[in-house]
């Protein structure tokens, strides 16, 4: 029996088109590189939320597959594979496999595979020159395991690193930038903090200095009433994510959510697959009738929908500065086809003042060990007998104010840009398949897959005759492959460019 590879063609990574990096972005990939020659095989990234972890991880990958490396790229989850195969698509990368058995994509001969650490965790490694581990602070032990052993070399990524033991595996740490400075160039927005209705915490049980779930539930059960009435009052125009204490809390906040007029639904880990998928596909959306989706944490990590304008905090904690920054930057990118100005942070946990310290410290300098980042999830953060107000800026009176005030960055030069107000509130279809949007597309999808496993002088003849296989005519004359941007490729297109390469491939095997 004859096996055939799935991709008959060899992979063409030169043409890959990457955006201009950001000047920052350059500081942030030579730094990876000298660390490579001052001999550290495992390093850390730290890019907050925006600044670009999947440009930067792709480009290290780009780099190495140029020279004839393997590489892949880890996910902490299976459902951030798709997003990360499109931005590599978009970049021009299309000869990648998504290494999942079932998966349309999977092609274990490739030399840039796309991972989960589910799936790896029940299959055995690919062999790999560079691995990028994305949100590499959640140590999964499929990784951290075959780290200590592989001689690949490791690149984490991470707005977070703060988990205890980064130290022990990363020997080196890049800061690509701060959350301030970020902000000051416009890729993030200012954030609004508003002081809501509280969780009232007072004597809620602990576990290893953290408040259980369960009692953050609880307590949190009290105020849903509270969290729907200002939402309305204050952001109902806004798109937004509420995140929970568990996923009971989150059903109830969305039944009432829902039974107020609003259209909510919950992502959590009980959420299946192919539900995820249509959420995901309609929130996205810019006029989405999908205004509030609620989360415990499934939301909170590497999930990027620019236009959200507005998160509520609603899952109180004590200790895990990394959970809080993780919350409040998903609705911190800016989304300038939106007209998107700011995030209003509705702050119903308290999370805000216990944690303002720490938080202005890493709002404006990121951090400059790993141990001082596992410092950060360590410490408790208690609050006083009565409710905990914090400390007004004397210069400003946002409260509650850090060491340095985030709202107008007293004691410094340059002010920052996040505001507050104060006080309390109340309130182309051919035949039957359906393989592109236009022809239009369905050319970007051809130029896309030539670009990405023929030569340059051959492209514009392997993309023309993609395009009339399908269509059974040539493309316009006008459209060129130089000119044209790289899109992600559909399954059906993939398929049917899959089917033509066997039949190649038969054919001159019978010659």
């Amino acid at each position: 029996m004859t096996t055939y590879h799935l991709f008959a063609d060899s992979p063409q990574y030169e043409t890959a088109t990457f955006p201009t990096p950001r000047p920052f972005q350059e500081v942030a990939h030579e730094q990876l590189r000298q660390g490579a020659r001052d001999g550290h095989r495992c390093q850390m990234l730290m890019a907050p939320t925006g600044s670009g972890k999947t440009f930067l991880g792709l480009r290290a990958i780009h780099e190495a597959l140029q020279r004839g490396k393997r590489a892949v790229f880890v996910c902490d989850r299976r459902t951030l594979i798709e997003q990360t195969s499109a931005v590599a698509d978009s970049y021009g990368m299309t000869a990648h496999s998504v290494l999942m058995a079932d998966h349309w994509r999977y092609d274990r001969g490739s030399r840039f595979q796309i991972a989960s650490a589910q799936t790896l965790a029940r299959r055995r490694w690919p062999d790999a020159d560079l691995i990028v581990i994305d949100e590499a602070h959640v140590q999964m032990g499929v990784w951290v395991d075959h780290v200590k052993t592989t001689q690949a070399h490791v690149i984490g990524l991470s707005a977070t690193p703060f988990s205890d033991g980064l130290g022990r595996i990363f020997t080196n740490l890049v800061c690509a930038s701060s959350m301030h400075a970020l902000t000051e160039s416009g890729v993030l927005v200012p954030m609004r903090v508003m002081s809501c209705t509280r969780v009232d915490m007072r004597g809620a049980a602990t576990a290893g200095g953290e408040w259980t779930d369960q009692a953050a539930a609880q307590r949190g059960m009290e105020i849903i009433g509270d969290v729907v009435a200002e939402w309305r009052k204050f952001a109902e125009n806004r798109k937004t994510i509420v995140f929970g204490a568990t996923i009971a809390h989150c059903e109830e906040m969305a039944r009432q959510f829902n039974n107020a007029g609003v259209m909510a639904a919950c992502f959590t880990s009980d959420t299946k697959e192919h539900e995820r998928e249509q959420l995901l596909t309609e929130y996205r959306k810019p006029d989405s009738a999908l205004r509030v989706l609620l989360s415990v944490n499934a939301l909170a990590k590497g999930f990027d929908v620019p236009d959200v304008e507005c998160v509520c905090d609603v899952r109180p904690l004590r200790k895990s500065l990394s959970e809080a920054i993780q919350m409040w930057g998903r609705g911190l990118r800016s989304s300038p086809k939106t007209g998107k100005t700011d995030c209003l942070l509705l702050d119903f946990s308290g999370n805000i003042i216990r944690m303002a310290d720490d938080y202005s410290e890493i709002y404006y300098n990121g951090l400059d060990a790993l141990d001082n980042g596992e410092k950060l999830d360590k410490t408790i953060r208690r609050d006083d007998e009565d409710e905990p107000k914090g400390k007004p800026c004397p210069s400003c009176g946002f409260q509650p104010m850090g060491k340095r005030c985030v709202a107008c960055g007293y004691e410094a030069v340059k002010a920052s840009l996040v505001e507050h107000e104060h006080g309390e509130m109340r309130e182309v279809r051919i035949g039957r398949t359906k393989y592109a949007d236009d022809k239009r597309h369905l050319w970007e999808q051809a130029a896309s897959y030539a670009r990405g496993y023929s030569a340059p002088e051959k492209q514009q003849g392997r993309a023309s005759h993609i395009y009339r296989e399908i269509t059974g005519e040539w493309p316009d004359r006008s459209w060129t492959v130089a000119n044209t941007p790289s899109v992600p490729i559909t399954r059906a297109v993939l398929n049917k460019i899959r089917s033509r390469n066997i039949a190649y491939a038969k054919a001159r095997a019978a010659a």
